[in-house]
């Protein structure tokens, strides 16, 4: 199951596979099944996860009911709740399958000993959370600054591997809008394609 992770790690890092071995002995994998949760709204968050297969949406849920996508997590992606995980609070946020997913989880106290011992991997986790930060900004920037046109198209060419594993009605949400706003956007858009 850790042949993902192995790949990610090798093509990532300089590790001996003495380091490989012990990275893989700290893990725990877990199968989940389509719209199975990871993390629930209220839990503690006491783990990092590595996308292995699959597709996880991380989200929340307003006070009408819908679900507000903050984030979607494909093979060789991270998962989890970043502050809960650090301030050991409840989480805010639902985490679950959008696919059938294999996730390989760390806990909290293996990944702080294997990035502490592990210098590589300290660095490749430091260098994927800087990563984050800055595909979080460019979100930020995108939702504040963009037109409903101008997201989805953004959308679209950084986020090509989603584009097409994703319901239309999950790609609105996380765009911040409603499906038939994304609709005729997308008919806007093939239009001007041809």
């Amino acid at each position: 199951m850790f042949e993902t992770f192995q790949k990610y790690l090798i093509d990532r890092t300089r590790l001996s596979q003495t380091e490989i071995e012990l990275i893989l002995s700290n893990v725990k994998p877990r199968k989940l099944r389509k719209g199975q949760y990871l993390l629930q709204e209220g839990d503690i968050c006491n783990f990092v996860g590595f996308v292995e297969s699959g597709c996880l949406r991380t989200y929340r849920v307003d006070f009408k009911g819908q679900d507000q996508i903050i984030y979607f997590a494909i093979e060789n992606w991270w998962a989890g709740d970043r502050e809960s995980y650090l301030s050991q609070s409840p989480s805010r946020f639902y985490i679950d399958a959008v696919e059938e997913s294999e996730v390989i989880l760390f806990t909290k106290g293996d990944f702080e000993n294997l990035c502490g011992g592990i210098p590589a991997f300290g660095k490749l986790i430091n260098a994927t959370l800087e990563k984050a930060l800055i595909a979080s900004q460019n979100r930020i920037h995108s939702a504040i600054s963009f037109t409903a046109e101008e997201k989805y198209i953004d959308f679209l060419n950084s986020n090509t591997q989603l584009a097409n594993r994703l319901p239309q009605q999950m790609i609105a949400s996380y765009l911040g809008m409603t499906p038939e706003t994304l609709s005729r956007i997308r008919n806007i858009t093939i239009k001007k394609s041809k």
